[in-house]
C-alpha cells in the first residue's frame, strides 16, 4: 500500500468522523442555544419585575436544577448502554433500557413534585433569609412543580433518541416548546388584552404549559414515525434482575455524580445568597449568559458520548481512543476561542438586563471570570459526559467530579464568602479553580486508556 493510498484513507476517515460529529453536535448545540437564549429572554422579562423576582426564580429553580441533573444522571447512564446497543443493533435491549429510564425518571419526578408543591417555603429558607424572595419563590415553585412529571418523560425519550443518532427531533421539539414558553411568559407575566399581568405566577404557568407541549410533541413523533422507541407493551418495564444489576452497576455512579454535583452547585447558591440578594441576582444573570456561550461544548460532549459509545459497542476500542483524542483537542481549542469572545462581549450583553448598576457590574465581572475558565470547562464537559461515561468508566468520573466540587469548590465558596468576605466575583474565581483540578486529573486517566470498558455483552 503506497503513501498516497494511506493518506486518502486517512482523509476519508477524518471526513466521516467530522460528518457524523456534525450530524450529532450541531442539532444538540442548536437545541442548547435555543434553550439558553430563550432562558436569557425569560430572565430579562423577570428582571423587569425586580432583583427580588430574579433571585426568587433563580433560587426556586435550584430545586429543578437538582432534579434535572438527577434525570441527566439517570439518562446519561442509560445512554451509555443505548449507544453501545445501537452499535450492536440490539433493539430489544434498547427498549428495555428505555423502560428502566422511564421507571426511574418518573419515580424521582414524583418525589420532587411532592417536595416542591408541599414544602416550598421550607426549601427556600435553606437558600435565603429574604422574606420577599421566599414568598415570591413559593408561589412560583408550587405551580412549576407540576411540570416535573412531564420533564421526566421527555428526558428519557430525548436522551435515547440522541444515542441512536437521532438528535434533530429533540432539537426541533425543544425549539417549539421553548419558543412557546417565551411567548407565554410575555403574555402571562405582563398581561395582554383581557389577560391580566400575573408576574412571577405567569412565568411558572408558562413553564408548566411548555413542558406539557414538549412531552406531547415528542410522544406524537415516536408513536407515528419512530418504531424503535414506540413502547406498546408493559413488558419493557419487566426488567430481569440480571439486566437491572448490569445496568445499575454502571448507571448508579452517574446518578450519584449528578445528584451530588447538583447539591454542590446549590451550596454555591446558598453561599452567594447569604452575601446579598444582589449577589445571587448577578450570578443568576451571568450563568444564564454563560449557558448561551457554552452550547458548543455541550454539543461536542454529547456527540463524543454517542460516537465513542457506538464504536465501543461495535468492538472498535482503538477507534474509541482516537475519537477521545480528537474531541479533547477540539474542546480545549473551541473553549479558548469562546472564552475570548465572552470577555469582549460581556459588558454589551449585560446591558440587555434592566437591573441596578451594582448587579450589572458584578454580572460583567462574573461573566469574565467564567470566560477565563472556559477552555478547562469545555474539556471537562467532553471528559465527563463524553469520554469517561461512554467508556463505562463511571466510578472514576464520580470520584473526579465529587472530589473537585466537595473537597475544593464547596469549602472555597464558604471560606471566600464568609471568612475572607471577598467580593462576589473573587469568590467565583476561587470556585472556578476546581475546573483546573478536574482537567489535570482527568487528562491522566484518558492518557492511561483505562477508561475504555465495554458494558454490554458482545457475541
Amino acid at each position: 500500500m503506497n503513501g498516497d493510498t494511506i493518506m486518502l484513507q486517512q482523509k476519508t476517515r477524518y471526513k466521516d468522523f467530522y460528518k457524523v460529529m456534525a450530524s450529532i453536535a450541531i442539532p444538540i448545540a442548536l437545541q442548547n442555544l435555543i434553550s439558553s437564549s430563550l432562558n436569557a429572554v425569560d430572565t430579562v422579562m423577570i428582571g423587569n419585575l425586580g432583583a427580588a423576582e430574579i433571585a426568587a426564580v433563580g433560587l426556586s429553580n435550584q430545586v429543578f436544577f437538582i432534579f434535572v441533573l438527577i434525570l441527566f444522571g439517570i439518562n446519561s447512564g442509560m445512554s451509555i448502554f443505548t449507544a453501545q446497543y445501537w452499535g450492536k443493533q440490539d433493539i430489544n435491549s434498547i427498549k428495555k433500557v428505555l423502560g428502566l429510564a422511564l421507571a426511574l425518571g418518573l419515580s424521582f419526578s414524583f418525589v420532587f413534585f411532592v417536595a416542591a408543591a408541599v414544602f416550598p417555603q421550607f426549601i427556600l429558607k435553606i437558600f435565603t433569609e429574604d422574606i420577599k424572595v421566599i414568598e415570591l419563590g413559593s408561589e412560583y415553585l408550587r405551580i412549576v412543580s407540576f411540570s416535573y412529571v412531564f420533564t421526566g418523560i421527555s428526558f428519557a425519550y430525548s436522551f435515547i433518541l440522541r444515542s441512536t443518532g437521532n438528535a434533530k427531533l429533540p432539537m426541533m421539539v425543544s425549539a417549539i416548546s421553548l419558543l412557546g414558553n417565551t411567548l407565554l411568559n410575555f403574555v402571562l407575566i405582563f398581561g395582554v388584552g383581557s389577560i391580566p399581568p400575573l408576574g412571577i405566577k405567569g412565568a411558572a404557568i408558562a413553564t408548566l404549559l411548555s413542558r406539557i407541549l414538549e412531552t406531547i410533541l415528542i410522544l406524537s413523533y415516536i408513536y407515528h414515525s419512530y418504531e424503535v422507541l414506540a413502547v406498546k407493551s408493559l413488558k419493557v418495564f419487566k426488567i430481569s434482575k440480571g439486566f437491572l444489576k448490569q445496568v445499575m452497576a454502571t448507571t448508579t455512579p452517574v446518578i450519584l455524580n449528578e445528584a451530588l454535583w447538583a447539591l454542590g452547585m446549590s451550596m454555591y447558591s446558598v453561599s452567594y445568597a447569604r452575601i446579598s440578594t444582589e449577589a445571587v441576582a448577578s450570578v443568576q444573570i451571568a450563568l444564564t449568559i454563560q449557558g448561551i456561550f457554552q452550547v458548543i461544548g455541550m454539543g461536542l460532549g454529547n456527540a463524543s458520548a454517542v460516537m465513542i459509545g457506538n464504536v465501543i459497542g461495535a468492538n472498535q476500542e482503538k477507534k474509541a481512543v482516537d475519537y477521545a483524542k480528537k474531541f479533547s483537542a477540539m474542546g480545549i481549542i473551541t473553549g479558548g476561542i469562546i472564552g475570548i469572545i465572552m470577555i469582549i462581549l460581556a459588558p454589551y450583553v449585560i446591558r440587555l438586563f434592566n437591573v441596578s448598576e451594582i448587579v450589572s457590574l458584578n454580572a460583567v465581572r462574573i461573566l469574565r471570570v467564567f470566560a477565563l475558565f472556559m477552555a478547562f470547562k469545555f474539556y471537562n464537559i467532553i471528559l465527563i459526559i463524553g469520554i469517561l461515561r461512554s467508556g463505562g468508566d463511571t466510578r472514576f468520573s464520580l470520584f473526579l467530579e465529587l472530589s473537585s466540587v466537595w473537597l475544593f469548590g464547596v469549602p472555597m465558596v464558604f471560606i471566600g464568602a464568609h471568612i475572607w468576605r471577598l467580593p462576589i466575583h473573587f469568590v467565583v474565581v476561587l470556585v472556578s479553580c476546581e475546573e483546573i483540578i478536574k482537567m489535570v486529573v482527568g487528562f491522566g486517566r484518558v492518557a492511561s486508556k483505562k477508561w475504555v470498558k465495554r458494558v454490554i455483552e458482545y457475541n
